[in-house]
């Protein structure tokens, strides 16, 4: 069987509910055939490899693990994989690539094959290395990975002139931005949208109900102008508020504003840059302090504006509407001041094209001339 192609599957089912760890898949194969597979449970549980082991029991003896990162070989929440494959008797180990955390970076194929174990390094490294992007990003600089996500006309409008935003995209396009919510570590809005739109920015299911792990929400709020009285942070009529944590970032807002916003449950930070608005960069470098690996940037418009003058964008996931806004009035996708000259202009890398129902969904990686 194909094992490292099975270790990937399963590290997308772990996509979101391990984070700050990275979702890995690992695979037990002895003669061809599967015997034990797992991928990282939640902080604090047993990774991947362990997993696996534990499933294939003696049967690891003189066969081969397939894994989609280096195993680690240090102690953190538990103890290290390293030792776990070493003791199970494994003849091999194929490893899509090695992890880039500065306490890992080698060592655990070298714990590895000191104990006479061979180790195969770049099997699926490409496809890895893609699922684990924000990781890899956040454990090596300490911030998180940003992707600005949006859905649009194909005349690049994301309102009406009247504000009227509902709806661009059809039901696949959005069950699709439901699942990006659910593995992200963060979402991401400007108090444009709020005030517009009244969103929960909760992550939900086919069926419109909320999943039992949510991103934190995330408000870039100046003023703290976010209503107390938001759907956001508003019980339901059970008494209930919304699933997950908030969080609204301001800049030099009225005490008043920032107690009641507290009152309500919101957590506020203040970052203000020297314009008087949100430092993102700095309400960035405040979200990775947190283990936030992972933001989904969803507007509106000025946010994402701001976000890509910066050059704070990692990823871009842009659906398109087979819809004609028109009007100077409407709201463009990305605002901002944006590029002088085409020459100036992003283009997505390595580009994919997805069809969802009437909709697409572009997603690449912005780059100058790419």
């Amino acid at each position: 069987m194909d094992g490292m192609a099975r270790a990937l599957e399963l590290a997308r089912q772990a996509l979101g509910a391990t984070s700050p760890n990275p979702a890995v898949g690992a695979v037990v194969v002895r003669d061809g055939q599967l015997v034990g597979e797992g991928f990282t449970q939640p902080p604090g549980q047993a990774h991947a490899e362990v997993v696996a082991l534990g499933m294939a029991g003696e049967k690891a003896r003189g066969a081969s693990l397939y894994v989609t990162l280096e195993p680690c070989p240090h102690y953190g929440r538990t103890p290290p994989c390293t030792r776990a494959i070493i003791q199970s008797g494994l003849r091999e180990v194929h490893l899509a690539f090695l992890d880039p955390n500065p306490l890992v970076r080698g060592a655990g194929r070298r714990q590895l094959e000191s104990a006479g174990i061979q180790v195969v390094v770049g099997e699926g490294e490409e496809a890895s290395r893609k699922l684990l992007e924000a990781y890899c990003k956040f454990i090596t600089t300490g911030l998180p990975f940003l992707t600005a996500k949006f859905a649009a006309s194909l005349d690049g409008k994301i309102a009406a002139r009247g504000g009227d935003s509902r709806w661009i995209t059809g039901e696949p396009a959005r069950r699709e931005a439901h699942r990006l919510r659910a593995i992200s570590d963060a979402v991401m809005v400007g108090i444009g949208t709020v005030l517009a739109d009244d969103p929960l920015l909760t992550a939900r299911d086919a069926q419109d109900q909320p999943l039992s792990r949510q991103p934190l929400r995330v408000v870039v709020d100046s003023q703290a102008r976010t209503p107390p009285s938001a759907r956001l942070l508003r019980p339901s009529a059970e008494g209930l508020r919304p699933p997950g944590s908030v969080l609204i970032a301001c800049a030099h807002a009225p005490q008043a504003r920032i107690r009641a916003l507290r009152d309500a449950g919101a957590e506020v930070v203040e970052a203000a840059a020297e314009d008087g608005r949100v430092d993102l960069k700095e309400l960035l470098r405040l979200l990775g302090q947190r283990q936030v690996t992972s933001i989904l940037a969803e507007g509106g418009s000025a946010l994402l504006g701001s976000f890509f003058d910066l050059g704070l964008v990692d990823k871009v996931a842009a659906f398109i509407a087979p819809v004609i806004v028109g009007g100077a009035g409407g709201v463009p996708a990305v605002g901002g001041q944006g590029a002088a000259s085409m020459a100036q202009a992003l283009r997505l890398a390595d580009r994919e094209v997805h069809h969802l129902g009437d909709d697409l969904l572009v997603v690449g990686y912005p780059r100058l001339g790419a």
